[in-house]
């Protein structure tokens, strides 16, 4: 079975977390963009999703799912029943490492409006201890400077994304080589540093349930 395959297999899977009535927040990437393709199948089941990101937004209106602002769509609801998204890796407490896609710190938000967290992923996603990706952090760019001397005093090897704006109007700088044993306690370290909107550590807001992609099917971790 191919990864795209895969993708595929879980995207769909991932349906069945998506309660009739409900609004779902919707994540960024290519396995995302499977769920985006499936759930247009039952766009007429739901009220509406919230996307994480302006790619997400476009893509789920060109299916004629509505998208509410996260705001707006609080205030009909306590909360958002599921989120689903994909992930740059994961480990065996369904910590994450996000942000390839550059939409990590609206990916979180969304993540935390939301019941559950359905991360749909392929088998290549599985790693030992997180850090063989690198590591995503999104600054606000006069701090760039700091933050990468921060960083540096970790051991990473930080590196501005050249050409890329997030849609907050923010720099990402990704760090290389480090790896990453406490993903909790280095996601609050890095958020302290003034400047740093957010890392692509989802610890906090790990995954509640991955659905992971194989050459035999799809396994579900809970």
């Amino acid at each position: 079975m191919t990864q795209d395959k895969m993708k595929e297999k879980v995207a769909a899977a991932a349906l069945e977390y998506v309660a009739e009535g409900t609004i779902v927040g919707v994540g960024t990437g290519s396995t995302a963009n499977k769920f985006i393709d499936a759930l247009a199948g039952i766009k007429d089941k739901i009220l509406g999703t919230v996307a994480s990101s302006e790619a997400t937004a476009e893509r789920l209106r060109s299916h004629g799912i509505p998208v509410l602002d996260l705001n707006d769509a609080l205030a009909q609801v306590a909360s958002l029943s599921v989120y689903v998204d994909g992930a740059d890796e994961f480990d065996g407490n369904k910590y994450l490492t996000k942000g390839g896609g550059g939409a990590l710190t609206r990916e979180k938000i969304v993540a935390a409006a939301s019941d559950k967290f359905v991360c749909i992923v392929d088998e290549t996603k599985k790693v030992e201890a997180l850090g063989e990706f690198p590591l995503p952090i999104e600054v606000i760019p006069m701090s760039r400077a700091l933050i990468t001397r921060e960083v540096e005093k970790l051991g990473g090897r930080p590196a501005l994304r050249e050409g890329i704006v997030t849609d907050n109007g923010n720099d990402i700088i990704d760090v290389h080589g480090m790896t990453i044993t406490d993903p909790l306690g280095l996601e609050d370290h890095l958020n302290s540093i003034p400047g740093v909107v957010t890392n692509g550590i989802f610890a906090h807001q790990g995954a509640d349930v991955v659905l992971m992609g194989t050459s035999q099917g799809v396994t579900t971790i809970d």
